[in-house]
């Protein structure tokens, strides 16, 4: 989960940085396009442009295929959102999202070599905008939504992974989920825990709380208890959405009802991904050497200070703490290996293999305050992409005996 604008601000507020800093960073965007072909001479223009680029045209006219050689579009990620879930912020807007988008295609490049623009939309219409992307599918090859509000993200990514032949992937959801998953192997790892064995507790069953919960149990593990603001998800309830009463059926084996102190009373982990608050007291009640991610921005659902006089580990998702638990780690490389092997989606197989390979940078210097590598070592994207990469490769199909029936 990257830094809120708030979080930032917190900062600036601490003399840490200033508000001029911050605008001044942000003076006319902070992405430009440059040619990547010399356009200086009149020979040059013939070629990049008219007549030169008529014959690229019509090869790709011809073949469609040539599109992926001779246009970006085959290594360009589409950021989309409509402004209904920005970071710590809410519903802000497509226009007030923009920065966020544009600060998002940096990182694309930064962190994974790739090509990115900022697609805001003005509509929270699941239809428009499948719609809108659907026609726009030959300008970029992949899409990475973004900051848009649950449930309907749900369902904006599934039917886009439906209607588009490329890698889809809502980073709130999935992009969280990765880098959970690599910091609790992490913790895990340096505490000598089995990882099926932990009781979770996940506050939060939005977009990130729901897919690192399915990610998790795709792990192994099998006991989690997930709340939303009404409390514990149990099959009791008859105030959920269709997405929380699945989620309950599949979760909290033991049947706990209740509220957070419930959730909380003896579990090994808690995973915050909502926005609300923990109260020192109850984690007196988590199980020994216990494990706190409390991911939330600006302000974590408990002061890490105060989470490690109880628990073993802590992380959050801002920088000014260790263990930054930062979707950074995740996104670039997964989207880089994704469009290296032609993958046409982004499967479960390929996050796992990104969380391993997350984890696999920092697996031999694990510390207390370093379960995952910082969100700058560039070691990471190019690791995560070659691990996607290979766990996206298809099976070869095995050769049919010529005396087959």
């Amino acid at each position: 989960m990257s830094e809120s604008l708030e979080s930032i601000q917190t900062r600036a507020e601490q003399g840490l940085i200033t508000d001029a800093e911050i605008f001044e960073a942000h003076v006319g965007g902070k992405l430009a396009m440059a040619p990547t072909t010399p356009l200086d001479t009149q020979r040059a223009l013939s070629i990049a442009y008219t007549p030169g680029v008529a014959q690229v045209s019509r090869a790709i006219a011809a073949d469609r295929a040539c599109a992926a050689s001779y246009t970006w579009a085959g290594r360009l990620v589409a950021v989309v959102s409509d402004g209904s879930a920005v970071l710590g912020l809410g519903d802000i807007g497509p226009a007030a999202s923009l920065p966020v988008m544009e600060g998002k295609c940096g990182l694309f490049r930064s962190f994974g070599g790739l090509n990115a623009i900022p697609i805001v939309l003005d509509t929270k219409d699941p239809d428009e905008i499948v719609e809108t992307l659907v026609r726009l599918r030959p300008t970029f090859g992949a899409v990475n939504l973004e900051d848009i509000s649950a449930p309907r993200c749900f369902d904006i990514e599934r039917r886009l992974i439906e209607a588009l032949d490329c890698p889809v992937m809502h980073d709130d959801q999935h992009g969280t989920a990765i880098v959970v998953l690599a910091a609790l192997m992490g913790a895990t790892k340096l505490l000598g825990r089995d990882m099926s064995s932990l009781r979770v507790a996940v506050s939060g069953a939005g977009a990130a709380g729901v897919a690192c919960t399915e990610l998790l149990m795709a792990m192994g593990v099998s006991d989690i208890t997930v709340l939303d603001s009404r409390g514990i998800l149990h099959t009791g309830r008859d105030d959920m959405n269709d997405v929380k009463r699945d989620l309950a059926r599949r979760t909290n084996p033991d049947g706990r009802t209740g509220a957070l102190a419930q959730a909380l009373d003896g579990a090994d982990v808690f995973l915050g991904v909502s926005g609300g608050v923990v109260p020192e007291e109850m984690l007196t009640a988590m199980a020994p050497d216990g494990i706190v991610f409390a991911l939330s921005n600006p302000d974590p659902e408990i002061h890490p200070h105060v989470a490690a006089r109880y628990a073993a580990v802590v992380a959050t998702g801002r920088s000014d703490f260790p263990n930054q638990i930062n979707n950074v780690l995740a996104f670039p490389g997964v989207f880089r290996g994704a469009l290296d092997a032609g993958a046409r989606r982004i499967t479960e197989k390929m996050m796992v293999a990104a969380a391993e390979a997350i984890f696999s940078v920092v697996s031999d210097d694990l510390a207390y305050d370093r379960i995952v590598p910082s969100p700058l070592d560039l070691r990471v994207g190019e690791a995560v992409a070659r691990a996607v990469a290979l766990a996206a490769e298809l099976p070869v199909a095995p050769e049919i005996p010529d005396n087959a029936g």
